[in-house]
């Protein structure tokens, strides 16, 4: 259990390859106990900020995004203060999404867009064997005299038309089954809206097939390669570049069609995706739909989306709000994604697209809009989706992409049992959403909690979670391959080493690390010398996850090996490496030669490709954080590039090919496949030992800074559900309306939701955890008001 006064989790480091000046070093340097990596000497605890002067108001000993609450001790992604990190810590941290400068060259933004800062198998030739071992073999040319030309021809002519006739031959072999297969079943006629038809009634029913005045049937273009032309919805249109063999296919009477293929050596969305022997090669959307806050004034600068919508209402801008989920993530981007190599996206989003509760200010459900529109385009354009509830009731974490920087209520004081329970009923409700036959295939994984402070949570508190939400998932879907979703876990900061087991052989489930080095001590060591760090540090560790717990994937890596980047550690709180950070001990470096990459070298660049191409070689099933990030508003340009898949592109750090990464730490395939059979749905799927299942039953007897969980607030499963809706879809040629499906692919899934008892006393869902529990709790037994477990599938 938690000290009350030390509300933070302790998260280690992955180390830094520092060097050895002792002056330089010792107090700056970090003592990462458990974490592997290069030789290098003892870190030692840096002391962080003893002030919290520089919080909102009532945010105690608040930690933003990476960040540890103080405790006088070194800790977790420092901002306002830290934590001490635990033994055997894990070697990864967590995620980033740099803030970008609001104060627009120190003007008042008013309106303005947000501008958000912070595989399969490998292919092997085989060289074919000779026939024979002369290159005349004695029967060909038995075969040659036997049939002579009986007159003599030019053999340079014969040859012309023998390739030509091959030729010939080939391309009808190509072109006769896709115009069979593809184009001729979507060919239709323009629409006939002559008025003076007379056959009106013949028209109406067929005008969508009917031919145009010249009598030519006009071909409908539904599908297309590298070069054909995308117009969206809006009517932009924009050149599809894909030279990695992947094709788009949308039709407005089929918009359910998972034909599309991302590259050729991906699994079209109608194919089997083989976890373990397939890759997951893919990129987050962060800063989209859970933001990371772009607008500020000079008063009450935003420092998470709970103060942004505070501001946002106050000024009556929220459209600034909805333009930003129209204009920072395109249509274009999804097909950039795939033509990049990349085949899977991770789509952070925030309980509120869901449901909230009175006094939470976040827009409610408008976000899940646009993750409506991810789905669209994801399906348009082959790419697979791993739905991440990045912010839930309470907080997690306390950091602000978790909705409101502060305090953990998440598992967490008086107010942690009934937050928990209000996160199971948003995942119970969003897996039955995308379990429905119409979404299935495309959000194919759910990663149900991104980085909780399970360290300050507890391990076996989280585990319980853990086995609650696989209870919760797989009572709507059933268990088996095909079955609803794979169920990502993240670790909690705990080292990987510490899962395997816990759920015994649980259907289709995965482990989420965040490996990244930039949040610990600093190091001026040239980019060069991190090149093989990745390989060192992830490679070993990923390959025994993999064998031992099964899929397992980087939810989050980027480029940064400092921390170096506008707002990345927060709103106005500097970096450690220029010593301006609070708490930095002192002043590395100026952060100029890492943040202006306008002014990178070639040797630069070619310096961050490699440490890109071991990062994604070692780590195997990657997400990069994150995909776009926006330029500042003071200098026009991104400040944060390290985090920029795209800008990386642009300049040529990121590779335009990701399997040019396989290989890269020596192994073109360090794991070897397959992955044990219950581990992607086959035989022994669901087999939870009764031990475990019993061992890890729900809620948990106690939970941190509050104590007993059967005197604590919960709710009780008699509300209302809010079921999602499905999307909405227009074209100019739609002969039919598709069907979206009801929001509930289970019917016998009947529970209510999970809403206050009636006489009960209840604090505020973000009360912080040294709060005192109601007193009197409610009438009669605490105990008797909870549901039952839900029980295994």
């Amino acid at each position: 259990m938690s000290n009350p006064q030390q509300p933070s989790a302790n998260i280690s480091y992955d180390p830094l390859p520092l060097t050895t000046d002792a002056d330089q070093y010792q107090n700056a340097l970090y003592n990462a106990p458990g974490s592997p990596g290069p030789a290098s000497p003892s870190f030692q605890n840096m002391r962080e900020l003893g002030s919290t002067s520089s919080l909102p108001p009532g945010a105690s000993a608040a930690q933003p995004r990476f960040m540890g609450t103080y405790d006088g001790h070194a800790g977790p992604r420092e901002s306002y203060a830290s934590s001490q990190y635990p033994s055997g810590g894990s070697d990864f941290n967590g995620s980033v999404v740099a803030l970008n400068d609001t104060s627009m060259g120190g003007r008042t933004l008013t309106g303005s867009p947000y501008r958000d800062e912070p595989d399969s198998f490998n292919e092997q030739g085989h060289a074919m064997s000779p026939m024979g071992q002369s290159s005349s073999p004695r029967y060909l040319g038995e075969k040659q005299n036997l049939y002579a030309a009986p007159r003599a021809k030019s053999s340079r002519k014969v040859l012309i038309l023998a390739v030509l006739a091959s030729l010939i031959l080939l391309i009808l072999a190509v072109v006769i089954p896709v115009y069979f297969a593809v184009i001729k079943p979507r060919m239709r006629n323009s629409d006939n809206d002559s008025s003076n038809d007379s056959d009106s009634s013949n028209s109406d029913n067929n005008n969508s097939h009917s031919p145009q005045a010249t009598g030519k049937p006009q071909v409908k273009i539904v599908t297309g390669r590298d070069g054909s032309e995308i117009t969206t919805e809006d009517g932009s249109k924009f050149t599809y570049e894909n030279k990695l063999g992947g094709y788009w296919y949308w039709d407005e009477d089929d918009v359910f069609n998972n034909g599309a293929k991302a590259q050729s050596w991906t699994p079209a969305l109608n194919e089997t995706f083989r976890y373990g022997i397939d890759k997951i090669r893919g990129v987050n959307l962060g800063g989209w739909l859970v933001t990371e806050p772009p607008y500020a004034d000079t008063a009450t600068p935003a420092v998470d989306e709970w103060t942004l919508t505070e501001n946002l209402r106050r000024d009556n801008k929220m459209d600034v709000l909805e333009n930003h989920y129209k204009t920072f993530i395109t249509e274009k981007d999804f097909a950039d994604i795939a033509g990049a190599g990349l085949n899977y996206l991770r789509v952070p989003i925030p309980f509120w697209a869901v449901e909230t509760k009175p006094g939470e200010p976040f827009l409610q459900g408008t976000a899940w809009t646009y993750f409506l529109k991810a789905i669209q385009w994801a399906r348009k354009y082959g790419l697979r989706i791993n739905l991440d509830l990045h912010a839930v009731p309470g907080s997690q974490n306390g950091w602000n992409h978790s909705g409101r920087l502060g305090q953990t209520n998440f598992l967490n004081g008086p107010m942690g049992i009934a937050n928990a329970e209000r996160t199971l009923d948003v995942i119970r409700v969003m897996t039955q959403f995308i379990s429905q036959p119409q979404y299935k295939d495309v959000v194919t994984m759910f990663g149900i909690l991104n980085e909780p402070q399970g360290t300050q949570v507890g391990q076996e508190q989280l585990s319980r979670f853990y086995m609650e939400a696989y209870n919760v998932i797989r009572e709507v879907t059933g268990v088996g391959e095909g079955k609803g979703p794979y169920i990502s876990y993240h670790d909690g900061f705990f080292p990987r080493s510490t899962w395997p087991g816990v759920f015994g052989q649980a259907d289709r489930i995965a482990l989420d690390s965040h490996p990244y080095l930039c949040f610990g001590g600093q190091s001026d060591n040239p980019m060069s010398s991190y090149a093989n760090v990745p390989c060192q540090q992830w490679g070993a560790s990923m390959n025994s996850s993999l064998a031992q717990f099964g899929v397992t994937t980087a939810g989050e890596f980027s480029n940064a090996v400092t921390d170096c980047g506008l707002y990345l550690n927060g709103v106005n709180l500097g970096t450690r490496y220029e010593g301006n950070y609070p708490g930095a001990p002192n002043r590395v470096g100026s952060c100029t030669e890492w943040t202006d990459w306008t002014k990178y070298t070639p040797k630069m660049r070619a310096d961050i490709k490699q440490f890109a191409l071991a990062s994604m070689d070692a780590l195997q099933n990657y997400f990069f954080w994150t995909w776009k990030i926006g330029n500042s508003s003071v200098s026009g340009k991104v400040e944060t590039p390290a985090w920029s898949y795209s800008l990386g592109l642009q300049e040529g750090w990121m590779p335009k090919n990701t399997r040019e990464a396989d290989g890269t730490c020596g192994n073109t395939d360090p794991f070897q496949p397959p992955l044990a059979a219950w581990q992607t749905g086959g035989a022994g799927a669901g087999n939870i030992p009764a031990a475990t299942a019993s061992g890890l039953s729900w809620p948990p007897p106690t939970i941190s800074n509050a104590g007993a969980a059967s005197l604590l607030p919960s709710y009780t499963r008699t509300g209302p559900i809010p079921t999602l809706h499905g999307p909405t879809f227009t074209g100019s040629s739609m002969t039919a309306t598709p069907s979206v499906g009801n929001g509930w692919a289970n019917p016998s899934d009947s529970a209510g939701y999970y809403t206050e008892v009636a006489g009960c006393s209840y604090l505020d869902p973000w009360v912080g955890p040294t709060a005192a529990p109601p007193s009197p709790l409610c009438p009669g037994a605490p105990a008797a008001r909870r549901a039952a477990p839900t029980p295994a599938p």
